[in-house]
């Protein structure tokens, strides 16, 4: 199963469980709020997914009273992919649909206009539909929202964290705003809250699988000679790691090197070899080994930093 296939059919399950009025409106919410333009002069949605475009076109619909309200068009792109473009023509009806859900241009998620606390998951469904995806597990745990606008993010983000406990990251990558979550357990947490169970419970399989291949390798690496080197080396670039951490924060690295600090940190027991192929394009054993060099002199420089500073206090 590829990323796109999991995600599609992440996407699918949460919109199977969209069975009521109340829950499709806090969705279609969600989905508003991450749209490409969003005023009473343009409101444009853009998606590749068929399922998604037709619950935006439903609902629409449905809150307007008109079946013809949303304009749509097609676009063939590479690989064969259909791209989808939703418009909404006219301006009273566009005024209107802003109003029905207290939005405006800002798209800040205000308590003022928040849905009530039990349909905030359907309200972070239809924000994942809008703009998230999620790595197949069996590659990599990876989350990930591309969201419009930096408040929209910080916004959204503290209320997973303040309602649910889920922590999500932040960065900027192209100028785009990107949350994201990389830990298992906040994944499985979030497919949970927006309905995708059964997608929820295959992560959790395939983490249990990979946790129990994790072990037998450890025990088979103990009888290796060069175990305690690998260990030590890879004890040191843990360090090295979480000190740029704490100081500059992975996001501020090259992408190539944030790229191989998370898989080193989630990956404690690998070798370069594996670490390599883990990368996206995989590299081979000496390429690896290069980049956690360059984590190293920035660690080492680091502390070369922190030892003037003190010598000069």
């Amino acid at each position: 199963m590829d990323e796109l296939s999991f995600s599609y059919n992440v996407k699918a399950e949460i919109i199977d469980k969209i069975n009521s009025t109340h829950k499709a409106d806090a969705c279609l919410m969600g989905l508003l709020c991450c749209c490409n333009e969003l005023s009473d002069k343009n409101i444009l949605f853009l998606t590749e997914n068929v399922q998604v475009k037709d619950f935006f076109v439903r609902n629409v619909c449905r809150i307007l009273g008109d079946e013809d309200t949303v304009n749509v068009n097609s676009a063939e792109r590479k690989g064969g992919v259909t791209l989808y473009s939703l418009t909404v023509p006219d301006k009273e009806q566009r005024i209107y649909l802003l109003d029905y859900f207290g939005m405006d241009e800002s798209r800040r998620l205000t308590e003022e206009y928040l849905p009530k606390d039990k349909y905030f998951p359907q309200l972070a469904a239809g924000i994942f539909l809008a703009c998230g995806s999620v790595n197949d597990p069996n590659k990599k745990y990876h989350m990930e929202f591309v969201m419009p606008t930096l408040d929209l993010c910080n916004d959204f983000g503290l209320l997973l964290i303040e309602r649910h406990g889920i922590i999500p990251k932040h960065v900027e990558r192209k100028g785009a705003q990107i949350m994201y979550i990389k830990e298992s357990e906040n994944i499985i947490d979030m497919l949970t809250l927006m309905g995708a169970t059964m997608s929820s419970i295959e992560l959790m399989h395939v983490k249990m699988e990979k946790d129990m291949r994790n072990k037998i390798n450890r025990a088979m690496n103990c009888d290796n000679a060069n175990i305690d080197k690998t260990i030590r080396a890879a004890e040191r670039q843990i360090a090295d790691i979480e000190l740029i951490e704490q100081t500059m924060g992975l996001s501020s690295l090259p992408d190539n090197l944030r790229e191989i600090a998370e898989i080193r940190l989630e990956n404690p027991d690998y070798n370069l070899k594996q670490l390599g192929e883990e990368l996206s394009p995989p590299i081979s054993r000496s390429g690896a080994n290069h980049r956690l060099q360059k984590l190293s002199e920035i660690a080492e420089e680091i502390r070369r930093k922190k030892e003037h500073e003190q010598a000069l206090s």
